[in-house]
């Protein structure tokens, strides 16, 4: 008797690894279709801070998925862009996302079940990309940048009649912790360290019920207000993104929406107001974490 649904055992690392391989080739084909089909049609474009922008700077940035020398791995590079795009293209696009996606998922997949084979499978991956000569006789490396691999390109559900772009540059994120917490974090670091040593001498100083703060200042990015050219069934007229990829918008009579110049470099200074609620110390706690405490 066959063995059930239920009964079957796990997938292996070896066979999620040579799933990967195909979700992998299976990501570049749609990309090629995609930027195969944008090539053809030459639809309207704007690239930012680009008057004339190469036929094939759309096959650049979606191929785009290295690591360059000495790159913080958290940061991605950006492209920022708008395509007035028809159906045909809107759906290469939408397949592309898809296929991103069931990448995506299963690559976390493998990390979470078979951790030690997630590095390997990063090594075949690099392998597998059609601009990998060229990467390995550059750099001598070949490393895939797994964020830029899977981040999304958006696509305005309904055709837009203006985009704003601005630059926000005072983002962070706030991580509320325990002296505990904070403790344990700093136990990981080389506590033969001067530096860690005083750090934690001023952790014990704290009441053991304080809430801490660990900060981390976002780099700059570039912001996208999308107008509507009518209102959408839930009434909303506008919406706002990342642009950090190209931005697809319906193709509304083979026309790009107005759109503003942004500078281009985000600006140097902080832009918006102070919050009335931040409450946090001016000078960090524990520099080797980033922690503040809270006024």
């Amino acid at each position: 008797m066959s063995a059930t649904d239920s009964d079957a055992s796990p997938p292996s690392a070896y066979h999620l690894v040579l799933q990967l391989d195909q979700q992998f080739d299976d990501l570049l084909d749609t990309i090629e279709v995609a930027v195969s089909l944008y090539e053809q049609q030459c639809p309207p474009t704007w690239v930012f801070h680009q008057t004339a922008p190469s036929r094939h700077w759309l096959r650049e940035a979606l191929f785009d998925m290295w690591h360059q020398q000495d790159q913080d791995g958290r940061e991605t590079r950006n492209y920022i862009a708008i395509v007035a795009a028809d159906d045909e293209l809107l759906n290469a696009i939408d397949a592309v996302n898809r296929s991103k996606t069931r990448f995506s998922e299963l690559l976390k997949h493998i990390k979470q079940t078979y951790p030690q084979a997630f590095n390997d499978a990063k090594h075949r991956l690099a392998q597998r990309h059609p601009h990998v000569d060229a990467v390995l006789r550059r750099s001598g490396l070949a490393r895939l940048h797994l964020k830029q691999s899977w981040r999304q390109l958006p696509i305005a559900e309904a055709p837009v009649s203006r985009v704003r772009f601005a630059w926000y540059s005072s983002g962070r994120s706030i991580k509320r912790l325990t002296v505990q917490e904070a403790e344990h974090k700093l136990l990981q670091l080389d506590t033969d360290a001067a530096h860690v040593r005083i750090q934690l001498r001023k952790l014990a100083s704290l009441p053991s019920g304080e809430i801490l703060a660990q900060v981390q200042t976002q780099a700059p990015l570039m912001r996208a207000n999308l107008f509507y050219t009518e209102p959408l069934a839930d009434g909303h007229t506008r919406r706002a993104l990342n642009a950090a990829m190209p931005i697809f918008v319906p193709a509304n009579h083979q026309r790009l929406p107005h759109i503003n110049l942004p500078a281009l470099h985000p600006p140097t200074t902080r832009t918006r107001a102070r919050r009335r609620d931040e409450k946090l110390e001016d000078e960090v706690f524990l520099a080797s974490l980033r922690i503040y405490r809270y006024r």
